[in-house]
């Protein structure tokens, strides 16, 4: 079947529009047309694919990951039945000249906590819940992004197929909306990168983090921000109760290192 002249179901069309709509809401054309005009990404001629359509392009195929482009250019664009999209190739020279900064900024501008009080799950005793995700992606094996990303250890049969991104973002839990992110190489580990999320987090937040992420450098990063945190720990970690709460819990230290916990120096209270 030629490209572009898939034709989905009724429902799932409908659906289709239903997200894409709701993106708009999100996201209005002043938006992008903001993103590119603080990026100097502004046509100078008229075409079919101008930066604007292009970034609402991108932006409708992380909606719709299921569809190839051309597809995907067909519903953002709402073009009726015997209208053809652009061919592949012209879609993907549209989008290595749109680039990344309209992208980044655009994220940047509209990207925000979305929960509101009565969001199910999403606030504790007034404090709005916000959790650490990382995943890792597999990039096109080319020569810019292999110099780039590392590819992962394959052992006695070399390095990977494929580059590697690994991804860390500040989540909001209620919503699972991406507050905030940071991409490295997939060489980087999480807890190198975690510092990169730190200015995006408020008073008004409390962090939860699992046990790999515990560090003492990092929890005096977070009483400087006067961050919240929920954190599990390692079992080894050693917590000597100093104080008994009512409620059942207890007040410790915690050090940087056994001699400092020897000596009771620098200890930082936790609960």
């Amino acid at each position: 079947m030629p490209q572009g002249h898939c034709t989905l179901p009724a429902d799932d069309a409908g659906r289709i529009l239903d997200r894409l709509a709701g993106l708009e809401q999100i996201i209005p054309p002043a938006e992008i047309q903001q993103a590119l005009t603080a990026t100097g990404r502004v046509n100078s001629r008229c075409c079919r694919l101008t930066h604007e359509v292009v970034l609402w392009v991108v932006l409708a195929m992380g909606l719709l990951t299921d569809l190839p482009i051309r597809q995907v250019f067909k519903h953002a664009r709402r073009l009726r039945r015997g209208e053809e999209s652009p061919h592949r190739s012209s879609l993907c020279v549209a989008r290595q000249r749109l680039g990344v900064a309209p992208v980044r900024h655009l994220f940047t501008q509209v990207t925000r906590p979305l929960a509101r009080p009565e969001t199910p799950g999403a606030f504790y005793h007034g404090l709005r819940l916000m959790g650490v995700d990382g995943t890792v992606y597999d990039v096109p094996d080319s020569e810019a992004n292999a110099a780039v990303f590392a590819r992962p250890s394959a052992g006695p049969r070399g390095d990977g197929a494929f580059p590697q991104v690994r991804k860390l973002s500040l989540v909001e839990l209620g919503t699972h909306v991406e507050v905030a992110l940071v991409v490295r190489s997939s060489a980087h580990g999480e807890q190198s990168m975690i510092g990169g999320l730190f200015r995006h987090l408020t008073s008004e937040m409390l962090l939860l983090w699992d046990r790999g992420f515990f560090s003492y450098e990092l929890w005096q990063q977070m009483i400087a921000r006067e961050v919240k945190v929920l954190a599990r720990v390692k079992s080894r970690l050693i917590l000597r109760p100093i104080r008994h709460l009512a409620a059942g819990s207890y007040l410790a230290k915690i050090y940087k290192n056994s001699y400092n916990r020897e000596k009771d120096r620098d200890g930082i209270v936790v609960r």
